[in-house]
């Protein structure tokens, strides 16, 4: 179905080329409705089988989470000897509807960082595509081969925002950690209830970028960047109210320190 409407869609511009009604204008407007359809397609498809989109984004998503915990961990093991002063805040104590507020428009920014990720992925994989035709020299080539273009953009802006993540959060962990005299893995520990769904969440869009690119549905991830932000913005709110009234009492458990 998705080829065929494809197919429909280029015939239709080719046919009006022929009469010379093939502006660029003509090509943005069938570029611009093929996407529409699909995205329409793409969620009606969804909603009939949820569970089947979600088996595949969610544990992607996991990986990546696994992945980035487990770089924080090396690095904040390998970065003994660095302290960090820290004041009582959360996830270390209990906090306020303030810090919520914070922690959301912190996360939110890198939701839509990904989410970003998405929509290019679309307008290069997709739309560029189907305007080929009007172009020539340089700017058909950026076109006809946007998706790849767009899967090493965003294979190196995510490798270089995820080490960046990796050290910072390493290294605040060892730093903290230092400064309280704990195991930086006992203060890891210690917010993963909050970080687990937190980062699983933010990592969504990520995830469907990857999985549609494997697969070439470039055309796809314009409802993909709907539903997993979607998804992802009550999970982010919930980790959130996690980390400033329930993480700060495990770490409490864990550690025996309620003030420092």
């Amino acid at each position: 179905m998705r080829q065929g409407w494809k197919d429909k869609h280029q015939g239709s511009l080719r046919a009006a080329q022929r009469r010379g009604q093939g502006t660029t204008w003509t090509a943005e407007r069938y570029a611009f409705s093929y996407g529409l359809q699909r995205t329409s397609e793409a969620i009606r498809q969804w909603r009939e089988n949820p569970a089947g989109v979600l088996r595949v984004w969610v544990p992607a998503s996991v990986f990546i989470t696994l992945i980035l915990l487990l770089a924080v961990a090396v690095i904040s093991e390998l970065s003994s000897g660095y302290v960090l002063p820290s004041s009582p805040a959360p996830p270390l104590v209990v906090g306020g509807l303030g810090d919520v507020t914070h922690i959301l428009f912190r996360n939110s920014l890198v939701l839509l960082f990904h989410a970003l990720a998405c929509v290019a992925g679309f307008i290069a994989g997709s739309s560029l595509p189907l305007q080929a035709q009007r172009k020539s020299g340089v700017s058909r080539w950026v076109h006809e081969h946007g998706g790849r273009l767009a899967i090493l953009f965003v294979v190196g802006a995510t490798i270089f925002s995820l080490s960046v993540q990796a050290y910072r959060l390493g290294r605040t962990l060892a730093g903290v950690a230092a400064y309280l005299h704990f195991s930086p893995l006992l203060l890891l520990v210690s917010v993963l209830p909050h970080a687990i769904p937190e980062l699983v969440a933010l990592f969504l869009p990520l995830a469907a970028w990857i999985m549609a690119s494997r697969k070439g549905e470039w055309d796809t991830l314009l409802a993909a960047t709907g539903v997993t932000v979607s998804l992802a913005i009550p999970v982010l709110v919930f980790a959130a109210f996690v980390e400033v009234y329930v993480s700060p009492h495990l770490f409490t458990s864990l550690t025996g320190l309620s003030t420092f």
